[in-house]
């Protein structure tokens, strides 16, 4: 993979350096926040050497896979690191549960690398003296001890930080104000019984604790916008804090601190009724779904009760066992798919992706292979809901913050249970076994064989959808089509300023400034039309559709007129682009030309696969 021409054309399909408003990525996906959804060529992205799938909802999800954070680097590189002061507004108007989960998902997300480090330090550090390796009592297990309990200790601190940075407010005042919150000295008056302005404080000890930061950075960012917009700007550089940190710290004491804790109580008080009232039927139910949930991103709605709960009571019960069921089935079923397939290219697919899976990163199985398969899809979810209830039914626990796998499983080791670590162990097998036999037995493999020495009935054949001069794909001065990143096909030259189709079929898509239309053939192909080259930023203007998507189209049938004489006096290339962006599916070859071939005969000839 060309790294820099898989970041450049992902900049360029999301809707450009403008249209971007954040960045961040996790172990798998890069993570935009969008000023405009609509500007997202969805499918084309999809078809990017390097991306294996793209999701919408609140972000724009781009999945990468293992080289996320080398896109990630290049793509920050290509924007020239622009979005530390980008506008965080959006031209889409979003519902207030999207915002919301925008909000969750970019505090959250930053800090599971820092809480997973140290949580899966301190489970080696369990099984090291569980085995007899290292001895619970020594100072050198007390410090490793400390250092891997500090991203828990100081988590107070870390949201502080995330949640400043997505308010874009002063970081290091709104870290001062929950720092204040959990100084040795403010934690010894509150558990004598402190009072403030005659007020009794509630003794709370803050270490550890999410929501009360959330709540008093929340509340600092309101307090510094109104000192900033008041103050006079000689003192405003120690004004505006001082009056921020006088305000916000005896606020967060008196009123969210305690709002805070009783919200994160709530959170696990949730669990424990689930387990109360369901058992194991919760883990094993939540195992099934995972698939669907992380697809959707869904997800990651379940990072805040999960940080909430660890830091609450020190382990979690639900979601982390559960996901050890479900990641574990995800490479069970790759590893048979692996082994029932005879598509070279989905056989290395799925050993990477069952690697991957088995170590925790579920993204490359879910997206490369268990959602193209419905019954790869049902073997994960039935193997998910047998391990997911082998967990619940021997209420494994989980001590760290990681993706559940093979290289994280120390993360149930618990000291006071040595059991707990076995039964882990048992859910891992149970749950790969169930999906490797499930997905052995239910796979079937397409096997794509061209065929030869005869016309396939499905096969089409594409006349030229404009007059001018056909030139091949490579020649066409946009790195993104003339590399193929985007599909198969060709580009003409045009003499005249009409587009139609080369074939029956249905209008799939007109892009907004109706510079670009999709087309789907009766075989299933699925064909993209592009005028001119950066001619979106024409905004429209010298286009006229003459169809809407849905519209069925019969071949010759007008889809769209262009002004090309004013095309290229605004100085654009009016190269037309024709390429089939599901080129996996389609045996694609181009047809010869002649001078004396007419617009009507054909160009390129697309077969379909056949079992």
């Amino acid at each position: 993979m060309n790294v820099k021409e898989t970041a450049t054309a992902i900049i360029q399909l999301i809707g450009g350096k403008e249209n971007i408003s954040h960045l961040e990525h996790c172990s798998t996906r890069l993570r935009f926040t969008l000023k405009d959804h609509a500007l997202v060529q969805k499918e084309a992205l999809e078809k990017v050497e390097g991306v294996i799938g793209v999701r919408q909802n609140v972000q724009c999800q781009v999945i990468i896979g293992n080289d996320v954070v080398e896109v990630y680097d290049e793509v920050m590189s290509l924007l020239g690191h622009q979005l530390d002061n980008a506008d965080s507004g959006s031209a889409t108007k979003q519902s207030w549960g999207a915002v919301l989960l925008d909000f969750v998902i970019s505090i959250f997300q930053p800090l599971i690398p820092a809480v997973a480090g140290g949580g899966v330090l301190k489970s080696l550090l369990l099984l090291a003296s569980v085995t007899g390796v290292l001895d619970n009592q020594s100072q050198t297990y007390q410090i490793l001890n400390l250092i891997g309990g500090a991203p828990l200790y100081f988590l107070p601190i870390l949201v502080a930080m995330t949640t400043a940075n997505k308010l874009k407010v002063n970081q290091l005042v709104a870290v001062s104000a929950v720092g204040a919150l959990i100084l040795p000295e403010i934690t010894a008056l509150l558990t004598d019984g402190a009072t403030f302005l005659g007020i009794g404080l509630q003794n709370i000890a803050y270490a550890s604790q999410v929501f009360p930061a959330i709540l008093t950075v929340l509340f600092y960012s309101q307090v510094e916008k109104l000192f900033t917009r008041f103050s006079p700007k000689p003192i405003r550089i120690f004004f505006v804090p001082m009056m921020s940190l006088v305000i916000t710290v005896p606020v967060a004491l008196l009123i969210l601190g305690p709002l805070g804790f009783e919200v994160g109580t709530v959170f696990s008080a949730a669990i424990i009724w689930l387990y109360t009232h369901l058992g194991w039927v919760a883990t094993g139910i939540l195992a099934a779904v995972l698939p669907l949930m992380v697809v959707t991103g869904m997800h990651k709605a379940m990072i805040p009760y999960a940080v909430s709960s660890m830091s609450e009571m020190g382990a979690e019960l639900l979601y982390l066992p559960a996901s050890l069921a479900h990641n574990i089935a995800e490479a069970g079923a790759c590893f048979a798919v692996s082994l029932r397939t005879k598509d070279q290219k989905l056989r290395s697919t799925a050993i990477s992706a069952g690697i991957s899976a088995l170590f925790g990163i579920t993204e490359p199985a879910l997206y490369g292979v268990t959602i193209l398969n419905k019954r790869v899809l049902y073997g994960v979810m039935a193997s998910s809901l047998v391990g997911g209830a082998v967990a619940g039914i021997f209420t494994i626990k989980a001590f760290a913050l990681v993706g559940p796998g093979l290289a994280s499983i120390t993360m149930f080791v618990d000291e006071s249970n040595s059991m707990n670590l076995v039964w882990a162990l048992v859910t891992l097998a149970v749950s790969f076994l169930a999906a490797f036999v499930l997905v052995l037995f239910l796979f079937k493999d397409k096997v794509m064989e061209a065929v030869e020495g005869k016309e396939d009935p499905q096969s089409e054949v594409l006349s030229q959808p404009v007059a001018g001069q056909v030139v091949k794909l490579a020649e066409i001065k946009d790195d993104v089509f003339s590399s193929g990143m985007i599909g198969e096909g060709f580009g003409i030259i045009p003499t005249s300023g009409e587009l139609t189709a080369p074939e029956d079929g249905e209008v799939t898509m007109l892009f907004e400034t109706n510079h670009a239309i999709g087309l789907k053939t009766q075989n299933g192909a699925e064909i993209l039309f592009h005028i001119g080259i950066d001619t979106v930023q024409l905004e429209g203007k010298y286009f006229t559709p003459l169809v809407s998507a849905g519209d069925y189209v019969k071949k010759g049938q007008p889809l769209l007129q262009f002004d090309l004489e004013a095309i290229k006096q605004a100085g654009y290339d009016p190269t037309v682009i024709c390429v089939v962006t599901n080129k996996e599916n389609f045996i694609i070859k181009p047809i010869e030309q002649t001078e004396n071939m007419s617009k009507s005969e054909g160009v390129l000839s697309i077969s379909p696969f056949v079992s």
